[in-house]
């Protein structure tokens, strides 16, 4: 007698966690908290701030992403307020055996704000499929960083890709208008196009500033864009400073990043999390 076939769904899984912080007579303070499921939010800190702008580090405890799998962050910041938001280590898709993992992180900054979204990459492993959406909303006279860093697979561990879907959309609103659509989509396809697509890298990252004067910071941050084995360029258009960049490996591209953060943010530290 056989036994009767599994038609169980496999377990996916979810979470969301979000973070409020308002800026009020004694400093930085906490306004709202909620964790759900595989994402948790800390503040490794300690009191609020003290000793510069507070950081938020989100986690997901699943540790990673499949086919089905739901995660969502978000970050409201009150008038005036500033922070830093970061992911405790790389988030990783793997292989999914059906539909996309799904990933959600909104952010709204209140007039005079600014938010520096600071996440470690994203590594995409063979047969991964992504579907992630980066919203970030800022009221007037608020200002934000804006970081986003991609690896296919790991190459110390001798990984190739070849096979992924990723469909990654960043929007920056300002006083509800767009001053920012990114759209992007990577498919096998567009892995195998050559000089119009990766020409063979399997990193790359993109960095963009919106603010009064980031303009002036143009000249300073291509001056160190010269990390041996990274290829990348800068511009300031309307307003904005956009980065690209591009390597071999995601080692040298972590560290072009962590140079060009030091330009924009002023000689100020990366987040504790980041390992350098």
């Amino acid at each position: 007698m056989f036994a009767a076939a599994i038609t169980e769904p496999m377990q996916r899984s979810r979470g969301e966690a979000s973070v409020s912080l308002a800026l009020g007579p004694a400093g930085m303070r906490l306004t709202g908290l909620r964790q759900q499921g595989s994402a948790k939010c800390i503040l490794p800190h300690g009191p609020i701030g003290r000793g510069g702008p507070p950081e938020v580090v989100f986690l997901n405890t699943s540790g990673g992403l499949t086919g089905g799998d739901t995660l969502a962050y978000a970050v409201t910041l009150g008038p005036s307020a500033r922070a830093v938001a970061t992911t405790q280590t790389a988030e990783r898709a793997y292989r999914s055996s059906g539909g996309a993992a799904r990933v959600r992180v909104t952010m709204d900054v209140g007039p005079g704000g600014w938010l520096d979204w600071l996440p470690q990459e994203t590594i995409l492993f063979e047969d991964s499929h992504l579907d992630r959406r980066t919203t970030l909303d800022l009221a007037p006279g608020a200002g934000c960083l804006l970081l986003e860093s991609v690896v296919l697979g790991r190459a110390a561990m001798g990984e190739s890709v070849g096979r992924v879907a990723l469909r990654d959309w960043r929007e920056i609103r300002q006083s509800g208008r767009p001053v920012m659509v990114e759209p992007l989509t990577l498919t096998d396809r567009a892995l195998q196009t050559g000089v119009a697509g990766l020409r063979g890298c399997r990193a790359f990252a993109s960095l963009a500033m919106v603010g009064q004067g980031v303009a002036d910071l143009l000249a300073p941050v291509r001056r160190v864009l010269d990390e041996p084995g990274v290829t990348a360029a800068a511009s300031a258009p309307d307003g904005r400073l956009m980065l690209r960049m591009m390597a071999a490996d995601g080692w040298p591209l972590r560290r072009q990043i962590a140079r060009a953060l030091a330009v924009l943010r002023r000689g100020a530290a990366l987040p504790r999390v980041w390992q350098m």
